[in-house]
């Protein structure tokens, strides 16, 4: 297994920072500054030189939510070097998003951070893995939940989600506390040994591998008692619908796998199969959660402590790969989710942790057969949620519809690839559909342009600026002016 590269949203700023004084925090911005999403749909400041003349997309330095000098070197260093002032533009705009936009509250003594999503006021541990202190919190309190309120000490007012308002969830939750409590992926990592002592104080660790033990279980046991640890009733105005058996799901088998009623878009994790509705073991999450138990692993062994946890996390993270490899690979192909009754559902999800982005996690290579035979699958027609239009392809998701497509599933494509021209034709791709506004949207429409959804949405859009970071690291070349690499700090 390779070590983990995972850089989610805000993680790629670790390195730029691990030396520097925290910059500042702005969160309490006047209220003479535009709401970012009015803002965001209207091209603001100067235009690159490029053809499509993109525009300076950023806040004012007084409405940023956070500064800090390391993120600006980084921006001039790139621009100085990217050849197309385009895409020079683009990470311009793309890669401080996070920082500019999102950080509502930030306690730099406890080191304490609330990061929205964007558009949402509400903190997705998906979205946020390295706000760690944060996270532990949450996790040891709610830890099948994954979309939280502000930290009480925030002095920042919790939203209601009119979603999750009447959804019964066992266990159960408070809404002042979870914004709402779908259970799915977890981020485990953390690149800074002080908070692994922090998160063990908080006991979210033990909680994180109580979840991975209950939900390995299979749903019948040896007398025919039906197994249940989380159940969550949907319905009542839920974007997700009601799931079967009075929240607890259809019956699955133990395969080896960690199950979980939702996806990383928040859709639930079922498929069709002869009508019924299955539950799912979503194969990207348990190759995520893989990678990350050996990085947890490997962090308690480099601290000299908890050997315990460390070689708890070895046996789970070996066992979740072996069961990867035996339970959802058939003819050098991953299936997206399985039941462990021998059920398979070949499709992806542009959402990351998605199988097109496996080499991102950390999984496989790139050039690994198993990778290169899925990805034939994931980018054609023999993926339900791959569709193809005039000016824009790639992969979507139920969660808007079959054909909004997401520009993530096209960073993920540049990950996955060293043809130089499958690169540049997936980047151009992203760039051109922007609808002239430089920010990179949740999904688009391949009849209509114009038709996106979420104008600001960080997450992709520090994604995509990594993914840039990837290139100027292993492909200089292709879109600087020298052949030769940056890393950040280096």
């Amino acid at each position: 297994m390779m070590y983990s590269k995972l850089r989610l949203r805000g993680a790629y700023l670790a390195a730029a920072l691990a030396s520097i004084n925290w910059g500042s925090s702005s969160a309490g911005v006047n209220a003479q500054c535009s709401d970012y999403t009015t803002f965001s749909q209207t091209p603001q400041g100067n235009n690159s030189a490029g053809p499509l003349a993109l525009p300076f997309m950023r806040p004012s330095p007084a409405c940023r939510t956070f500064n800090n000098s390391a993120v600006e070197q980084v921006i001039e260093d790139m621009k100085a070097r990217l050849k197309d002032p385009d895409i020079a533009r683009l990470f311009e705009n793309t890669f401080p998003n996070t920082l500019d936009t999102t950080v509502k509250y930030f306690n730099a003594t406890e080191n304490i951070a609330f990061i929205i999503t964007g558009d949402i006021t509400a903190q997705w541990l998906r979205d946020t893995g390295n706000q760690s202190r944060t996270q532990a919190r949450y996790i040891s309190d709610y830890p099948y939940c994954g979309a939280f309120q502000p930290p009480p000490e925030s002095g920042l007012a919790p939203t209601v989600n009119g979603y999750a308002t009447g959804v019964t969830v066992n266990p159960p939750v408070d809404n002042n506390t979870v914004y709402e409590c779908k259970v799915g992926q977890m981020r485990i990592f953390s690149n800074d040994k002080g908070l692994l002592i922090t998160l063990l104080r908080l006991t979210a660790i033990s909680q994180i591998f109580r979840v991975i033990d209950e939900q390995s279980q299979a749903s019948w046991d040896a007398d025919f008692n039906f197994i249940s640890y989380y159940n969550w009733t949907g319905g009542n105005g839920a974007l997700s619908p009601a799931v079967n058996n009075a929240g607890n799901g259809e019956p699955k088998g133990y395969s080896g796998l960690v199950g979980t009623h939702h996806r990383p878009s928040d859709d639930l994790s079922t498929f069709e199969c002869s009508g019924v509705l299955l539950p799912a073991f979503l194969t990207p999450a348990n190759a995520m959660l893989s990678v990350e138990l050996t990085n947890l692993a490997d962090m308690m062994d480099s601290v000299g402590e908890f050997a315990n946890i460390s070689t708890l996390a070895r046996a789970a993270s070996a066992r979740i790969e072996s069961a990867i490899w035996k339970t959802t690979l058939d003819n050098d192909v991953f299936a997206y989710e399985t039941n462990g009754f021998g059920s398979r559902y070949i499709m992806d999800d542009a959402n990351v942790p998605s199988l097109l982005s496996l080499p991102y996690l950390g999984f496989l290579n790139k050039t690994h057969p198993a990778y290169v035979a899925t990805r034939k699958v994931l980018l054609s027609r023999q993926n339900p949620y791959y569709a193809k239009g005039v000016n824009f392809s790639g992969i979507g998701g139920p969660h808007e519809d079959a054909w909004h497509i997401w520009p993530m599933s096209l960073i993920s494509s540049i990950y996955g690839t060293d043809d130089d021209d499958e690169i540049t034709t997936a980047l151009y791709m992203i760039a051109n559909n922007t609808l002239g506004l430089g920010l990179i949207h949740e999904s688009i429409n391949i009849y209509n342009q114009s038709d996106y959804t979420r104008p600001w949405f960080a997450w992709v859009n520090s994604y995509f600026a990594e993914m840039l970071l990837d290139l100027a690291e292993r492909k200089p070349g292709l879109i600087f002016n020298t052949n030769e690499s940056y890393v950040i700090g280096k």
